[in-house]
């Protein structure tokens, strides 16, 4: 299968240029490996069956003597031995070198208990993988630039069109960004990789993760109950009493014990809210937004397809605002992107708030269709006239104005509207 390009690569790049080492984290099957060989001059794979106990056993004697060979160095799977981590760091030290190593792996540093002494600091940077968009896939054109819009607010859009149909968007939705999924196989051979990801994750990772035996159907009965909110603002407890319908005496212990997993293999990935200065507190919801780190890990555990799907278009809408959120975070993060969303008790929100490193932001809605793009543009007019009276209030607020008001649309053409709001098809949009 051919390589297709990804939008970390170039970060991984900058990251190299800067670091002596990087760590690249994200959900099993989203092409760590695969991305991380293309940068790299010498690999070890931890997990490799022929050789993982020959290297378990020179971890044991002297670790530094795996860490030899040409750099960018790539160790997959690093946390089979987490001693490696301090190894690594230890060995950049000593070489006051940048890209020099490269580590990829499904869990996070603080996974690893006690065997961890040093967080890498400054030596090792750590950045997230996902799954791919739209126009990592070849799916979406890629005609309008987020960077380009950020850069020059009088882009030119109009007329701009997305080769997406609805039912091509519901496709690639349930079946997801998984790499795997894009070779020359059937629909139907596609649409099996999220499945087989969701039964994994809850008959195998989720006890693996730290060796401690879970419920597998209780695992998915929470991905499930993820599911049937996402993209809501649902409260724990509402969560837990659906789980406890169909099985009884599950604890908020335990249910938090089984989503910080998830969170950590990186199959559930909340949204934040933000809480500018510009409301009472009291006011404005600050729950986290529930969210999966690829759709089709949504669709799989309502048990959807795209035919159901097709006649049921409400659902659909929030399998797409997830997109979207996966979507925005990839082709933001060259510009250091980080995605949290507004809703205040009034009903104002915005889906997504995309802030850049830079300090410039964007308030964004997602609407599938286009009724509900007049309301959506709304909503962001009010809320960017509700940020600019609170300037006027307190000039020394560190409030800026939005600089992008946008609707990304499962629709068919981008245009600007007269109120400055700019609709753009998901499908037009790359990095």
């Amino acid at each position: 299968m051919k390589y297709l390009n990804r939008i970390i690569d170039n970060v991984l790049d900058e990251y190299l240029e800067a670091f002596g080492g990087v760590q690249i984290k994200g959900a099993k099957w989203s092409g760590k490996t695969t991305t991380a060989e293309k940068h790299a001059s010498s690999v070890i794979k931890m997990q490799n069956p022929d050789q993982r106990e020959g290297y378990l056993s020179t971890i044991k004697t002297k670790p530094s003597l795996l860490l030899k060979g040409a750099t960018p160095r790539l160790i997959d799977e690093w946390q089979v031995a987490p001693i490696l981590w301090d190894a690594v760091r230890h060995e950049i030290d000593q070489r006051q070198a940048k890209g020099q190593f490269i580590l990829t792996g499904s869990t996070v540093i603080n996974d690893c208990n006690n065997e961890i002494k040093h967080t890498g600091t400054g030596r090792i940077a750590q950045i997230t993988m996902y799954t791919m968009s739209l126009y990592e896939s070849l799916e979406s054109n890629g005609k309008i630039s987020l960077k380009e819009l950020f850069d020059d607010q009088d882009l030119d859009i109009d007329g701009i069109q997305s080769d997406l149909t609805i039912e091509q968007l519901i496709f690639a939705a349930c079946r997801g960004g998984w790499p795997a999924s894009l070779g020359n196989i059937s629909d139907k051979a596609k649409l099996m990789m999220a499945k087989e990801y969701f039964n994994l994750i809850c008959d195998e990772d989720i006890s693996r993760f730290d060796e401690r035996k879970r419920n597998p159907s209780l695992a998915r009965l929470i991905l499930r109950s993820y599911a049937r909110n996402l993209n809501t603002l649902s409260k724990k407890t509402s969560m837990l009493a659906d789980i406890c319908v169909e099985m009884e005496g599950v604890s908020m212990t335990t249910f938090d014990d089984y989503v910080n997993v998830l969170e950590r293999l990186f199959v559930i990935e909340d949204i934040e809210a933000w809480n500018p200065a510009i409301r009472s507190k009291t006011l404005i919801r600050t729950s986290k937004k529930r969210c999966f780190t690829d759709p089709s890990i949504a669709v799989a555990a309502m048990g959807a397809s795209p035919s159901s799907l097709e006649v049921d278009l409400n659902t659909f809408g929030f399998v797409f605002e997830c997109m979207c959120m996966r979507d925005l975070k990839i082709y933001s993060q060259s510009l250091g992107g980080r995605l949290s969303y507004y809703h205040d008790r009034r009903g104002l929100e915005a889906d997504a708030v995309l802030h850049l490193n830079d300090g410039r932001y964007a308030l964004i809605e997602c609407k599938l269709g286009s009724r509900d793009i007049d309301s959506a543009a709304l909503h962001l007019l009010e809320l960017k006239c509700l940020i600019e009276k609170a300037i006027s209030l307190n000039p020394n607020s560190g409030l800026k104005v939005p600089d992008l008001l946008v609707v990304l649309t499962g629709g068919e053409m981008a245009y600007k509207r007269n109120d400055g709001v700019m609709v753009i098809p998901l499908g037009c949009l790359k990095d």
